[in-house]
């Protein structure tokens, strides 16, 4: 009838062919079919307007060219990690370089190995992405998973067809912990949520830098609003401070609005930055000082990881991407800024 969806069944009684026949065609299996049965096929497809099932030719090959990027929602996106600027451009640029490579990308938001593994089995994947887990969560994953894995911000060593990108959090602290000396800062406040070794080689660095001068370390609640009732008990201790480095964007500028609604001026009162360099920096006012990691090398290579795991090397390997810090308004005063060149 007008308006219902072509079936294959449909195509086969049309032509007297079977089944097989039209789907062997659909899914580029013609060896073995006659050249007047494949037009006919093909014709009837075309003039019946038969629209295929993408996921249908994909689970039917053998190389499905599909890619599965797996997020993690901690606590701290409160339940929309999408939407955080840093993990919505992480997912744009793999989205991207996959494309380029000729993959098709496909997203699971979930802290379950055995979904995830579920995930990539049903899809017949090729390779796997994972973003933002941790060094212990990806061992029960690759004991299940039988394609490549490669892993963002954990570095891990496990067997088989596994690779671990990292960015350098050490020396992105060091970067900022020398940019708050050269700004003359003699005490600096460090707000962490001490969750990961990723930040805490931030605090580790940034500490190192400052050398002899005083940084607090500041353990702060993952859940938004047990942060704020957090900071609220702590005004003084983060007035007593000119400087605040948070190892994260989102704590960074979350805390600025926060101490700009208690009347402070940023930078005049309080410098303030943050790490990752994500949308956000530019989002906020003053503009927040921040670490870059370059997202779309980043997402290059981890394509380029995940062809030679599938090419067949076996090593496991961590590779270190280098940070750059990004000067803005947020740290640097108004005789500062006429010295130099800032980012917007």
């Amino acid at each position: 009838m007008a308006g219902q969806r072509v079936r294959i069944i449909d195509i086969a009684q049309e032509l007297g062919v079977s089944t097989a026949t039209v789907s062997n065609v659909i899914h580029g299996k013609t060896q073995k079919l006659s050249g007047q049965t494949v037009r006919r096929v093909q014709e009837a497809l075309e003039r019946r307007q038969y629209i295929p099932s993408m996921a249908g030719i994909l689970l039917a090959q053998n190389s499905s060219r599909i890619v599965g990027v797996a997020v993690n929602p901690h606590e701290k996106y409160q339940g929309r990690p999408l939407e955080d600027g840093f993990i919505s451009s992480a997912v744009s640029h793999l989205s991207a370089a996959l494309e380029g490579a000729g993959y098709f990308l496909m997203v699971k938001v979930t802290q379950d190995w055995n979904e995830i593994a579920r995930f990539a089995s049903m899809w017949n994947m090729e390779g796997l992405i994972a973003l933002g887990f941790c060094r212990q969560d990806c061992p029960p994953l690759r004991r299940q998973l039988h394609i490549p894995l490669v892993v963002l911000d954990g570095a891990l060593s496990v067997p088989g067809q596994v690779c671990s990108m990292i960015a350098d959090d050490y020396d992105g602290g060091v970067q900022m912990g020398t940019h708050f000396r050269e700004q003359g800062y003699t005490r600096a406040l460090c707000v962490a949520d001490g969750r990961t070794a990723m930040e805490s080689g931030r605090v580790q660095g940034f500490c190192s830098a400052l050398g002899g001068r005083t940084v607090e370390v500041l353990e702060v609640p993952t859940e938004s609003q047990a942060r704020r009732r957090f900071y609220e008990s702590h005004l003084d201790q983060l007035c007593s401070c000119r400087a605040i480095f948070a190892v994260s964007d989102i704590y960074a500028a979350e805390l600025m609005v926060f101490l700009q609604e208690k009347g402070l001026r940023i930078p005049e009162d309080l410098a303030v930055a943050g790490f990752d360099d994500s949308p956000l920096c530019r989002q906020v006012y003053p503009p927040l000082t921040s670490v870059r990691l370059d997202q779309e090398e980043r997402a290059r290579r981890a394509v380029e990881l995940l062809q030679r795991l599938k090419a067949g090397a076996e090593e496991a390997e961590t590779i270190t991407l280098p940070v750059a810090l990004v000067k803005r308004r947020s740290t640097v005063g108004r005789i500062q800024q006429r010295r130099g060149r800032l980012y917007p």
